[in-house]
C-alpha cells in the first residue's frame, strides 16, 4: 500500500492525542519489552514498532497497554479461525474479493485519520465468508500496526447486504468475536463509523451490538440516508469515486491492498507463533474465553 505519511503538523497532533512524549517513549517501550519477558504465557519478544502502537492506542498507560497486549496474544490463541491460514492466495480468501470491495485509502484527514471503505459487490455469501472477511480485516490491521505511527481510523461501511435474506448467512459468533478482537485487542482507534445504504434492519444490528460494545463506540456510529449526508461529515476528497468522492477508484485501492497481502504471505506464517500459551498463564483469568453466546446467525434474533 502506498499510504501517505502524516505531515509534521499531523504527527504533532497525533502525538498529543496519544499522550506520547518522544523523550520517554523508548523508555516505555523497554518497560513493555521487559514485561513480556516476565510473563510466562506471552511471547518473549515482538515487533518494536507494533509495541509502540499498542502504547499509543493506550495513551502510554503501561497498565492499559499490558491489558491490550495480553488480549491480543490471547485472541490469537483462542480464535484460530481468524489468526491461522492467513494466506491471501487461498481460494476461500480470494472469494472475499468477489463479494466485498475493501480498501484502506492512502490519504489522511487533517486530524491524521485514515479512511477504510467496505462496499458490497452484490454477490451471495455464505456463513464461512463472515469469518474470512473478518480475517482479512485483521490481517490488514496487523500490517498497518507494524508500518504506521498510530492508527486512527474512519470506517465507511455499505450496509446494502443487511437484509433478511442475507442475515441468516452471517455468523453471530464470528461477528462478536471479531468485534472483541478489534475493539479490545488491536492497536487501532476507530474515531468515526459511517453507515450508508442502510435498511431499517441496521438498527437491529446496532441494538444487538450495543449489548457488548461500549456506549462511546455505539455513539460514533452515524447512519446516513444519502451520500449527501455522508459528504457533510466526510468531504469528498477523502472518499472513493464509487460513493461520490474524488480520491480515486476504490477498485484501484483494493488491488493495492491485495498486493500488500500477497507480499506478506510468509510474514503472516511467521506471526502465527506469537500467541499466548494458556498452559503457562499464572494467577489470572484469560481476558477472553468461550462466553460468546451460542453458535448461530442473525436469523435467531427477534425483531421488535
Amino acid at each position: 500500500m502506498n499510504l501517505i505519511r502524516p505531515t509534521p503538523e499531523q504527527l504533532t497532533l497525533l502525538r498529543k492525542l496519544n499522550n506520547e512524549n518522544t523523550s520517554t517513549n523508548l523508555h516505555d517501550l523497554d518497560s513493555i519489552k521487559l514485561w513480556l519477558q516476565q510473563e510466562p504465557h506471552l511471547p518473549d519478544t515482538f515487533d518494536a514498532r507494533t509495541l509502540l502502537n499498542f502504547l499509543r492506542r493506550s495513551k502510554f498507560s503501561l497498565e492499559q497497554t499490558k491489558k491490550r497486549l495480553d488480549t491480543y496474544f490471547t485472541v490469537k490463541n483462542a480464535f484460530p479461525e481468524f489468526f491461522t491460514k492467513r494466506d491471501i492466495t487461498l481460494p476461500e480468501l480470494q472469494r472475499i474479493y468477489e463479494i466485498w470491495s475493501f480498501a484502506v485509502l492512502p490519504i489522511l484527514t487533517p486530524q491524521g485519520r485514515r479512511v477504510t471503505v467496505v462496499m458490497y459487490r452484490g454477490r451471495n455469501f455464505q456463513m464461512e465468508d463472515t469469518v474470512n472477511f473478518c480475517k482479512i480485516v485483521l490481517m490488514m490491521t496487523d500490517i498497518r500496526a507494524q508500518e504506521e505511527e498510530g492508527v486512527h481510523d474512519i470506517l465507511v461501511v455499505d450496509a446494502a447486504p443487511v437484509q433478511l435474506k442475507n442475515l441468516g448467512n452471517v455468523s453471530l459468533v464470528a461477528v462478536k468475536r471479531f468485534l472483541f478482537c478489534a475493539l479490545e485487542g488491536l492497536p487501532v482507534r476507530v474515531k468515526e463509523f459511517h453507515v450508508i445504504n442502510a435498511s431499517p434492519l441496521v438498527g437491529l444490528v446496532v441494538k444487538w451490538a450495543s449489548r457488548f460494545v461500549k456506549d462511546k463506540v455505539i455513539r460514533r456510529v452515524q447512519i446516513h440516508d444519502s451520500l449527501e449526508s455522508l459528504h457533510e461529515c466526510l468531504p469528498k476528497k477523502f472518499l472513493p469515486e464509487e460513493i461520490g468522492g474524488t480520491a480515486g477508484k476504490l477498485e484501484d485501492f483494493m488491488q493495492q491492498c491485495w498486493v500488500t497481502l500477497e507480499e506478506h504471505v510468509e510474514w503472516f506464517k511467521e506471526q502465527e507463533k506469537f500467541k499466548s500459551d494458556e498452559s503457562k498463564r499464572v494467577g489470572k483469568e484469560a481476558p477472553c474465553g468461550s462466553n460468546f453466546g451460542p453458535e448461530g446467525s442473525f436469523r435467531q434474533l427477534s425483531i421488535d
